[in-house]
């Protein structure tokens, strides 16, 4: 029997990234510095950079999502300092000699990244608010890797009511409809349709990708994995 390819999943929060890739073929372990007791797979609590630098070689391939506050677009006004760790964990990948992917906000200092955006892989309009009203996600994320990555399709931004799962969000629809034209938080229930997720807290969401994101990467990862296998 062929073994279940083994993915490291760094900085996992809940689960987002990791439900994705288990999806797609593997079996996934998380790590957290905190502990995250909705992760749905096997979890360890550690510092993902020196686990990663410890058990990397343990592992067929590694996801990795530091946080992402320092590049974030909202951080104009924290009173925070905020840790860059895209760098950090780029030279622990690097020594590792896997197959990797990081993750992270636009504005991330990912090196030549591949732009994922929600309407890759949803029509807009196929979530319905609470109260019939159509919606789109805007929630676009990067990704770095040693291995080539293609998106599905071209990104689309129609023009229709934008909902997201975001923390300190606007949550009056009202408001964000006729006053901002802008976005808003909708109700739990809304949140989980939108991403694709149901185990998580509502913070878990905020911090989540939509496993679609990495389900739709860990099928190249795999096929890369075993055309290499192969040669």
């Amino acid at each position: 029997m062929i073994p279940v390819p083994r993915l490291l999943d760094l900085f996992c929060c809940e689960g987002g990234a990791g439900m994705g890739y288990h999806r797609a073929g593997f079996e996934v372990v998380g790590v957290d510095i905190k502990n995250q007791h909705r992760y749905p797979f096997e979890f360890v609590q550690a510092d993902a950079i020196e686990y990663v630098l410890e058990h990397g070689h343990e592992f067929d391939a590694i996801h990795a999502s530091p946080p992402c506050q320092a590049y974030s677009i909202t951080k104009h006004g924290h009173s925070v300092q905020y840790p860059e760790l895209v760098e950090p964990t780029r030279a622990a990948l690097v020594a590792s000699g896997k197959p990797f992917i990081i993750e992270n906000v636009v504005g991330a200092p990912l090196l030549d990244p591949l732009k994922l955006c929600w309407s890759m892989f949803h029509e807009p309009g196929s979530v319905l608010d609470d109260d019939g009203t159509p919606l789109r996600m805007q929630r676009h994320r990067l990704f770095e890797s040693n291995v080539a990555l293609l998106a599905p399709r071209p990104c689309r931004h129609p023009k229709m009511q934008v909902a997201g799962s975001y923390g300190g969000a606007r949550r009056d629809k009202v408001e964000a409809r006729t006053i901002r034209k802008g976005g808003y938080v909708p109700s739990r229930a809304v949140q989980q349709r939108l991403l694709g997720i149901d185990w998580a807290t509502e913070k878990g969401m905020h911090e989540s990708l939509p496993p679609v994101y990495t389900e739709h990467l860990g099928a190249q990862l795999l096929a890369a994995m075993e055309a290499g296998a192969d040669r």
